[in-house]
């Protein structure tokens, strides 16, 4: 059986070991933790077998589809969870592109900090993309805390019963522009994470017991997602998982 170690190196230059884990994820997670919650950076890092251990679209599914049941038995908010994910993104924002286990390792991390704070400012802050598609963190920053600033939104204008068969978002005058679409469908992390690498990805099965596949034509069998390997991903495509988190049904 195979172990990762998270490993600290001091001002001195010397090297500490941490913790032990059976996941590379878990341990690449913990990183990001420990990044993202210090203003004095130390380095850290995993010592272990090399990845990937997340080659296809299966594993992230299957990854995502974890967090989310761990989500709702934590009983945290939609808004919470994105928080929390903008606050471990943060040692990754430099990065053009991240290992499948990094984005993994993101959103695991997110499901065990303290979120940030809501920010009032990104109410009011023009979120829109600068081009016509995202780029880098800071517009996968844009559409995440467009998201966010939606949700505070609903606390004062409540989605209703009816909020799975789609509804705008309320965005009262005052509100700055917003880089995601006003529609949303999905207002828990764990339908949230589901249909966010569903939608972008696929991977899913009907034995998983959280999607039902579409009928095929006449004679035909019903539509399946088909698995494929993923090498890398850019924050273009975490934001497409956002907007599909939000808007896919």
């Amino acid at each position: 059986m195979h172990t990762w170690d998270v490993m600290r190196q001091d001002d001195n230059g010397n090297a500490y070991h941490m913790t032990t884990h059976d996941s590379r994820v878990s341990a690449l997670a913990q990183v990001l933790v420990m990044e993202s919650g210090v203003a004095h950076k130390q380095m850290y890092w995993v010592a272990g077998p090399p990845g990937p251990v997340v080659r296809t679209n299966r594993d992230l599914y299957l990854h995502f589809l974890h967090l989310g049941q761990q989500a709702r038995s934590a009983s945290w908010s939609l808004s919470a969870f994105l928080r929390a994910l903008w606050k471990v993104s943060a040692p990754l924002s430099a990065r053009d592109d991240l290992e499948p286990d990094e984005v993994a390792a993101m959103f695991a991390a997110a499901a065990t900090v303290p979120p940030a704070e809501y920010d009032p400012g990104w109410s009011v802050r023009d979120l829109t993309l600068p081009g016509d598609e995202p780029v880098g963190h800071a517009d996968w920053e844009r559409v995440l805390l467009s998201q966010i600033a939606d949700l505070e939104d609903f606390l004062y204008a409540p989605p209703g019963p009816r909020a799975r068969f789609g509804v705008q978002a309320p965005r009262p005058p005052g509100g700055g522009p917003r880089a995601t679409p006003p529609t949303w469908y999905n207002f828990d992390p764990a339908t949230y994470l589901e249909c966010a690498v569903a939608g972008s990805l696929g991977g899913w099965d009907a034995a998983d017991g959280a999607r039902v596949p579409l009928p095929g034509g006449p004679g035909e069998p019903p539509v399946r997602s088909y698995v494929r390997e993923i090498t890398t991903m850019s924050w273009a495509d975490l934001a497409r998982i956002a907007v599909c988190g939000q808007m896919y049904e």
